[in-house]
């Protein structure tokens, strides 16, 4: 028996199909199966894109929820931190009101900050007390260089330097027009703003004896 007389065709076992005479097998079902093959190609097609698009959108759900979770982190904190603070009291709010007294260069440097809690500096011969000012003139305050020192030199020429800062009592002699009208301007600016506490004694100089009636009239005109 010739080989290809016994052989079954597996591949068109069942399937109905006969072969013509030139050789060529044609199936009954063949535009059925195409068809359906191109139904189903559809129909994944169509699932494919239906699902990136529902991935498409879940990506956008999370990053907006990422966003979200992101600011909530950043000023949910910071409120957090607000209102931790709030209830602090600020040093200049703890401390009572300085009764009016003149200073020595040595008892000015008493109120640097650091060594206490009030701050006070003093501008052409005036001391005021700037507590409240303290991230200003505080020791971690970018102004802090002139805390319990006369700071009038400084502000005249502009200079945060601590060699623009004397030791010993300045007389501020050898300052020009120009200079001395800087502090003029200084000395009116922080009397507006801070509490006038007493004056800046020379080398000698007896400090005056103010009287209760005084220091208030002093702080009514300053409120």
């Amino acid at each position: 028996m010739a080989a290809g007389d016994g052989d079954v065709n597996l591949g068109t076992l069942g399937s109905g199909s006969e072969s013509s005479s030139d050789g060529s097998s044609e199936s009954p079902g063949g535009a059925g199966a195409a068809a359906e093959g191109g139904g189903w190609s559809a129909t994944a097609l169509a699932l494919l894109t239906g699902g990136g698009e529902m991935l498409l959108n879940v990506a956008l759900v999370a990053l907006v929820l990422l966003g979200a979770y992101r600011l909530w982190v950043r000023w949910g904190r910071r409120g957090l931190g607000a209102g931790a603070g709030a209830g602090e009291e600020s040093p200049a709010a703890s401390l009572p009101r300085m009764k009016k007294r003149d200073f020595s260069l040595e008892q000015l440097r008493q109120y640097d900050g650091s060594r206490n809690p009030r701050i006070l500096l003093a501008v052409n011969g005036k001391v005021f007390d700037v507590t409240k000012g303290s991230k200003f003139y505080g020791p971690a305050g970018p102004y802090g260089i002139f805390a319990g020192r006369d700071a009038s030199r400084g502000l005249a020429t502009f200079c945060l330097d601590k060699d623009a800062l004397k030791d010993e009592y300045d007389d501020l002699s050898d300052l020009n027009a120009v200079q001395m009208e800087s502090v003029r301007e200084w000395e009116m600016q922080f009397k507006e703003k801070y509490d006038y506490v007493g004056r800046l004694l020379k080398p000698g100089e007896e400090p005056s004896e103010y009287t209760d009636e005084e220091d208030t009239k002093d702080h009514n005109k300053q409120d």
